[in-house]
């Protein structure tokens, strides 16, 4: 880890979150910061956990052995603990070189981080197509990233809708030259199309690959290529050596409905660090129209007329906020440490018109809580940001006197969810 990093004019402990998570041994990376940060005994700074030794030796490795273990959300808000082999790089780079057209020489850019699957990809599928990466120290929501991508020539640069709004409503390429530009890549959260046609312009209107899938995937199970029309917020293709459908309710071939993946496949998971991993991805599947095994994503996807598709949501209960998955559980966990609150849920509305998902959160309070709606809001905010992710915005709250739930007491958040976008719709006519 870092000793600190700085961000948006912040200095973040990142070594004394580590320290406090019980980290038993830390290697440590200075960033160049006068932080004053002192290590406990057993850690290391970066310099000193190096080896003298300059010579290079390749190892042989099984195709089983771990390349990194990531974490990503679990609808029982346990994040599952996800181990990338040594076949999830070919995977990377078979999407970056297939789907995203990466060639020897050019420049890459995605902002992202080691903690979320795109940055393990980004080092992956641009390295071993024989790229090179362009990385910016700060946050991409500023001028100064807009003026890094113009100055680096980048070729491709990857980018998540919520970035894309931000760059959109602070008129942040203005006057910019970003001709360098051959295609963006986007994922993370659903796309507007609008706002993918003001991403196009900025570079001569380039097209957008929309790319989906996981960590659990090792990138994408479906996207976009260069070799088809692109159309925007919609993806054009399977990801290569990859199939699915889109069950309805009654598990039969639908239009719009869940997705399921179609195993094997090369980059998809085969088993999980702290959790059973045919419970989570296969337990209760249906079978496919062919009697195919199944394997649970937990997307809801629509496809649309000549072959595209468009993205809806999770159709489980977790959510992509700001292009970081997390879970309804992990959410509601941290809001009931707030004072006057008995219980929430937190779903996600998906506006009619595509675009991010927005995160709101229905309430039910104890009978002498005091507080309006905007300190409420606030309250819940501030939990939120300080013991979860700051990046997490809630759009609305809605007071209500208790949640909807099953015959086995489970919040039936799908209810909520359909509730909130009928009350939407007939707010705005």
């Amino acid at each position: 880890t870092l000793d600190v990093m700085l961000r948006a004019g912040k200095t973040l402990p990142m070594y004394q979150k580590v320290v406090e998570a019980g980290a038993k041994q830390v290697v440590v990376v200075p960033s160049g910061a006068d932080a004053g940060v002192a290590l406990r005994d057993q850690d290391l700074w970066w310099e000193s956990f190096l080896s003298d030794e300059d010579a290079f030796e390749a190892v042989a490795c099984d195709p089983e052995d771990l390349t990194n273990i990531l974490f990503s959300s679990g609808t029982t808000g346990d994040p599952k603990a996800i181990p990338w082999t040594h076949t999830s790089p070919i995977k990377c780079a078979m999407d970056g070189h297939l789907h995203h057209d990466i060639k020897p020489g050019e420049v890459i850019a995605w902002p992202t981080s080691i903690g979320w699957m795109m940055g393990p990809w980004h080092i992956y599928a641009t390295l071993i197509n024989r790229g090179t990466m362009a990385l910016y120290y700060g946050a991409p929501v500023a001028r100064e990233f807009c003026e890094f991508i113009q100055k680096t020539k980048v070729a491709m640069l990857g980018v998540v809708p919520s970035l894309v709004k931000a760059w959109q409503n602070g008129d942040l390429v203005r006057g910019l030259d970003w001709s360098s530009i051959r295609l963006f890549s986007s994922t993370g959260e659903t796309s507007n199309a609008d706002d993918y046609l003001y991403l196009m312009s900025l570079a001569g209107y380039r097209p957008v690959i929309e790319y989906c899938g996981g960590t659990e995937v090792a990138g994408g199970y479906i996207t976009g290529t260069m070799v088809r029309p692109a159309s925007p917020a919609t993806f054009s293709s399977p990801a290569f050596g990859l199939s699915f459908y889109i069950l309805d309710e009654y598990d039969q071939p639908a239009r719009i409905g869940e997705l399921f993946l179609v195993p094997p496949s090369i980059g998809l998971s085969t088993y999980l660090l702290n959790k059973d991993h045919h419970e989570v991805y296969y337990e209760g599947t249906p079978r496919g129209p062919k009697g195919e095994l199944l394997r649970r994503h937990g997307d809801e996807m629509e496809e649309l007329p000549q072959g595209y598709y468009r993205a809806h949501g999770r159709a489980d209960d977790t959510m992509n906020l700001g292009g970081i998955k997390v879970s309804s559980a992990e959410i509601e966990r941290i809001l009931a440490t707030v004072e006057g609150v008995v219980e929430t849920a937190a779903v996600a509305y998906n506006p009619p018109e595509g675009g991010p998902s927005l995160l709101v959160i229905y309430a039910v309070l104890q009978p002498d809580a005091t507080a309006d709606d905007e300190a409420l809001k606030k309250d819940l905010q501030r939990a939120i940001s300080s013991k979860l992710n700051p990046l997490f915005k809630i759009y609305d709250v809605v007071r209500v006197p208790s949640l909807p739930r099953t015959a086995s007491n489970k919040v039936m958040r799908r209810v909520l969810r359909d509730e909130y976008g009928r009350s939407r719709a007939k707010a705005t006519g």
